[in-house]
């Protein structure tokens, strides 16, 4: 697979939602050390979930904007790229 630099923005957006699933997943670990209850903890897990989900789904959308759009500029016919999307799209499903 072709490697792929991410623009600025994209990469910067990245981060701001790693950041939060990372802080998300602090919070769980304390909540564990706190002994909280098991309902409140699968609830904030879902809630990582759920996040790392929509990151996935935004890296994805850029992926296959530039992908479709790399291939175009370079008139390849090959279905190789979206042979990739595809594999990733699957990966996160």
């Amino acid at each position: 697979m072709k490697q792929m630099v991410l623009p600025q923005e994209v990469q910067q957006e990245m981060l701001s939602r790693l950041r939060r699933i990372e802080g998300q997943a602090r919070g769980v670990q304390r909540m564990v050390e706190e002994g909280r209850d098991c309902a409140e903890i699968i609830q904030q897990l879902a809630a990582i979930r759920a996040a790392t989900h929509s990151a996935s789904l935004f890296l994805l959308k850029h992926y296959a904007k530039e992908c479709s759009s790399a291939a175009a500029q370079n008139n390849e016919g090959s279905a190789k790229p979206i042979e990739d999307l595809v594999d990733l799209m699957l990966t996160i499903s």
